[in-house]
């Protein structure tokens, strides 16, 4: 079978690579792996000088790597965060395998994440911990501190849908009567990784071209180059989305919008919006085509909390979070939160 042919974007970032400092390393900040189960780990990066009691955990999105927040030098959330003195967690969610099909929202949300805030809470002196959820990573955490508040002594949610009527182009494809999701997950178990970036493409169709005038209008700059490098790397090492976790994510959250509209459960416990009480900041990005600000904000608007708020920031999906501009943006807004109640 002949091989696909490359695009010209793809053709440009080879050659990038074959000059001699070639690919940047990713995910470098010293860490230890404080548990494993089944596929997904928990890191945790110590401070030198650990100024807060309160330990940070963070929550990626379930179908992306976790090293989106540990891009190298300059671009790396956890590193920053880790010199101003946190303490931080991150879970690695892995590589589900065929077997993985039948992992359920129950037991990411609930059973994997709930270990992960007690692991980290132990640590604390007060019990507790602060929760980040970045993107869908921020959804699986605004159901689990709904319905499990123990332990968590604020929610952060980074770009998290929340609202699914608002939720952009991809609510409408994913309501069409033709989206079978049965027939979807009958065919391939887990949802395939290329078939959901294949997605993400089509929300803007011009990207990869957009990309590939900036890599021949900045290919002087090595600072440039090594971000994007990067960014290219972890943008085009995605995992599949376990079966039934997928199914119900669809069915209850996109179509049925069950976090506004209510119904939700998780392991059994009502998922109320209302029952968060904990300090909340919903921090959203006003050219962000993937969790448009409409799809985050709701989020301060239906908990109970009395200490909440949104802020919305210029910038995309993506770039406002890894970008050189975020460290003197958007990570100063996040450890500045946490900071102030700790």
């Amino acid at each position: 079978m002949r091989e696909p042919k490359k695009s010209p974007l793809d053709s440009l970032i080879a050659l990038v690579k074959r000059a001699p400092k070639g690919q940047p390393a990713v995910g470098t900040t010293p860490h230890t792996v404080v548990w494993t189960e089944n596929k997904w780990r928990l890191l945790r990066f110590r401070p030198a000088q650990p100024r807060f009691k309160r330990p940070v955990l963070l929550v990626p999105s379930l179908i992306n790597r976790w090293y989106v927040l540990d891009l190298g030098p300059t671009r790396s959330v956890i590193e920053w965060l880790v010199a101003q003195g946190h303490d931080v967690f991150c879970i690695d969610w892995g590589t589900p395998g065929d077997e993985d099909r039948f992992l359920t929202w129950d037991d990411i949300a609930g059973r994997y994440l709930g270990r992960a805030v007690r692991i980290a809470a132990r640590t604390s002196p007060t019990d507790d911990v602060h929760v980040l959820g970045y993107c869908l990573g921020g959804t699986l955490a605004t159901t689990y501190v709904a319905a499990f508040p123990d332990h968590v002594a604020s929610l952060l949610a980074l770009a998290a849908p929340i609202d699914f009527d608002h939720g952009g182009i991809m609510s409408g494809w994913t309501r069409t009567p033709t989206f079978d999701t049965g027939s979807l997950l009958e065919a391939f178990g887990n949802v395939p990784w290329p078939l959901m970036q294949a997605s993400f493409s089509m929300l803007r169709p011009t990207l990869r071209a957009a990309k590939a005038v900036a890599l021949l209008d900045r290919a002087w700059d090595d600072e440039f180059l090594e971000g994007f490098l990067a960014t290219e790397h972890w943008g085009n090492d995605n995992v599949s989305f376990p079966g039934a976790c997928y199914a119900r994510y669809i069915d209850e959250l996109y179509r049925a919008n069950r976090l506004i509209t209510g119904g939700f459960t998780l392991l059994g416990r009502p998922v109320e919006l209302s029952a968060i009480k904990c300090p909340v900041l919903a921090l959203a990005f006003e050219d962000d085509n993937i969790v448009p600000l409409a799809s985050a904000a709701p989020l301060v608007d239906r908990v109970g909390s009395r200490d909440k708020q949104v802020i919305a920031m210029g910038g995309g999906h993506v770039g406002a979070v890894v970008s050189r501009k975020a460290a003197g943006r958007l990570w100063p807004v996040m450890s500045t939160f946490w900071a102030q109640r700790d």
